[in-house]
C-alpha cells in the first residue's frame, strides 16, 4: 500500500502519517513546505499549492489512497484564499485521484459546515448545511465537502470525516491560542449558559481517519457517507477552555461578556480590519461569537457503527498528556 497525505506536516496530518507508518505503508505527504519531522520519519515530501496544482502531478503516481487534509483554516480573512485552497485546492485533488487511478479518498472537513446561527445538540449526519455562514472557513469547507461526495462513484469511493476542535500534545491552532489569550488575560465567557460542546484528542482524530481507509479498503458501504467526530464526551465549554489553561498553569476565565454585545462587537471589528485593510485576525469575529456562545455537540453513533470508531484517549488521559508535554518543553 502506498497512501498520499495532503497536509502531511500539519497537527493532524502527522499523526496519520504516524499511524500509516506503523502499518507499514509507503507514505507521501503534500504540502506547501518541506518538515524536518517528517524528513526524520524517512517520509516522502512534495511541496506543491494545491490551489495551483496541475491534476497528473506525479506525487499522486502510484498511489492506492489519499487523505485530503490540508486546508486553510481559520475564524478570518480574504475569502479568495479560502476558497484557493480549500475549493480549489479539493478540486485538484479529486481529479489527480482521476488522472491517476487512485479509488479511494478520505476527506476532512468540520462541523463548521452545518454550524449556522442555532445551536446544535445532538444532531447526526442528517442535518443541512446552513443558509448563512459567518466565516470563509466554513463556508469554503461545505462546498469542498458537497465536491468530495458528488465525486463518489464507481471509479472514486470517497469518504468525508467531521472531527470537531482536534486539540492535544504538538497542537499549532486550538490550544496555543487559548493559553496565549488566558496568559494575557484576553478571554471572556460570553453569555451565562452552560453551553455543552465536542471536542476529540488527537489520537482519536487519526485513529477515525485509518479506520475511515481501512473500511474503503475492505469494501465496506461508506461511500459518499459523511461522519461526525469526537470524543463522544460532551461537556460545559468552559471547563474544557479552563481545563486546558490548567495544563499550563495559567488562571481560569471567570469574567462575562454578554452574548448580543459580543456579536456586536465582532462585527464592529471585522467592518473596520475590512475597511482599513489589516490582515491580523480580530480579538473576536460574530463567527467566534456564536461558536463560543452556543451549544454544539454531535451524534457519533454512524462513526462507531460504521467505523467501528472508539475513542480510545478519555478527555482525562488527553489532559494529562497535555500537561507532560507542555511542562517539559
Amino acid at each position: 500500500m502506498k497512501a498520499l497525505v495532503t497536509g502531511g506536516g500539519g497537527f493532524l496530518g502527522k499523526a496519520i502519517i504516524e499511524r500509516l507508518l506503523l502499518k507499514n505503508i509507503e507514505v507521501v505527504s503534500v504540502a506547501r513546505t518541506h518538515h524536518a519531522r517528517l524528513a526524520g520519519l524517512g517520509v516522502e515530501q512534495v511541496c506543491v499549492d494545491l490551489g495551483d496544482m496541475s491534476p497528473d502531478h506525479p506525487a499522486f503516481a502510484g498511489c492506492d489512497i489519499v487523505f485530503h487534509v490540508a486546508a486553510k483554516a481559520g475564524v478570518w480573512g480574504n475569502y479568495a484564499e479560502y476558497y484557493h485552497a480549500n475549493v480549489l485546492g479539493t478540486t485538484n485533488v479529486i481529479a489527480a485521484c482521476r488522472q491517476h487511478g487512485i479509488d479511494k479518498l478520505v476527506y476532512t472537513s468540520s462541523p463548521s459546515v452545518v454550524f449556522g446561527a442555532e445551536p446544535i445538540e445532538g444532531a447526526d449526519e442528517s442535518l443541512t448545511y446552513p443558509q448563512h455562514f459567518d466565516a470563509p472557513y466554513p463556508e469554503t469547507k461545505a462546498v469542498a465537502e458537497q465536491l468530495v461526495v458528488a465525486a463518489n462513484d464507481s471509479t472514486l469511493t470517497t469518504v468525508t470525516l467531521r472531527p470537531h476542535l482536534i486539540w492535544g500534545p504538538e497542537d499549532n491552532h486550538l490550544v496555543p491560542r487559548i493559553l496565549e489569550r488566558g496568559r494575557k488575560r484576553q478571554l471572556r465567557r460570553i453569555g451565562r449558559q452552560e453551553n455543552l460542546v465536542d471536542c476529540v484528542y488527537i489520537d482519536n482524530a487519526a485513529d477515525a481517519h485509518v479506520l475511515a481507509a481501512e473500511k474503503l479498503i475492505s469494501g465496506a458501504d461508506i461511500g459518499g457517507k459523511t461522519y461526525f467526530i469526537s470524543q463522544g464526551d460532551p461537556r460545559p465549554l468552559w471547563d474544557i477552555v479552563n481545563a486546558i489553561l490548567a495544563c499550563a498553569d495559567v488562571a481560569p476565565i471567570e469574567r462575562h461578556i454578554p452574548t448580543k454585545a459580543a456579536y456586536a462587537i465582532g462585527w464592529l471589528l471585522e467592518k473596520i480590519y475590512t475597511i482599513s485593510g489589516i490582515r491580523t485576525e480580530p480579538r473576536i469575529t460574530r463567527f467566534v461569537a456564536r461558536e463560543l456562545s452556543c451549544a454544539h455537540w454531535f451524534d457519533i453513533s454512524a462513526a462507531r457503527r460504521d467505523l467501528g470508531y472508539q475513542p480510545r484517549i478519555s478527555i482525562e488521559q488527553g489532559l494529562d498528556k497535555l500537561r507532560e508535554s507542555l511542562h517539559n518543553k
